[in-house]
């Protein structure tokens, strides 16, 4: 499956972005997604999961309460809703795709990924 993520940019802290992950190919609602995020110099860590079916979400403590995930698997996409962003937000986000739902957590269990884009928080 291939993964094209969209929708960053600049925000003012407080603010509100909403990410897409677009997948190609007719197996997406075989895919658990999932939403990883990378700031300069840190490593790449987890910030949401979606079952294939979208029944079971997952955050990071850190985001908890203030993003959300979904899919619609007829339009072969899955967004990340962010609000109430945080400077410590701004990194570039990447959405992830695996065939299973095993330690979603762990970037080394993802085997397909989008190209990121990157999210601006100013304070």
């Amino acid at each position: 499956v291939q993964l094209q993520a969209s929708g960053g940019g600049l925000v003012q802290a407080g603010g509100s972005l909403r990410l897409s992950c677009k997948a190609s190919g007719h197996s997406f609602r075989s895919y658990s997604m999932g939403w990883f995020r990378q700031a300069p110099g840190k490593e790449r860590e987890f910030v949401a999961y979606i079952s294939v079916g979208g029944s079971t979400t997952s955050y990071a403590d850190s985001v908890k309460g203030r993003f959300t995930i979904s899919r619609d698997n007829t339009r072969y996409t899955a967004w990340l809703q962010m609000n109430s962003l945080k400077p410590e937000d701004a990194a570039v986000y990447y959405c992830a795709a695996q065939s299973s739902a095993s330690r979603f957590q762990d970037r080394y269990a993802w085997g397909y990924w989008g190209q990121g884009t990157l999210v601006t928080v100013s304070s």
